[in-house]
């Protein structure tokens, strides 16, 4: 039972990284991880777009002094 849920947390890593780097493709990626990662090309495509993502940041505007 733990092998599944390792397998399938392994599965989701470029998605994991994607969402936890904030990319603004993030749903892309999942997508893509989904439809493609069962092969290893797919996966990797989707881990590298993950990593080389720029993250979305987002600016507040600072009030007053």
């Amino acid at each position: 039972m733990h092998f599944m849920i390792f397998a399938f947390a392994l599965y989701f890593v470029p998605a994991i990284v994607a969402a936890a780097r904030h990319t603004h493709n993030a749903t892309a990626i999942l997508l893509i991880n989904i439809f493609f990662g069962w092969t290893v090309i797919g996966w990797f495509a989707a881990l590298l777009m993950a990593i080389c993502s720029a993250p979305y940041y987002v600016y507040y505007a600072r009030r007053g002094w």
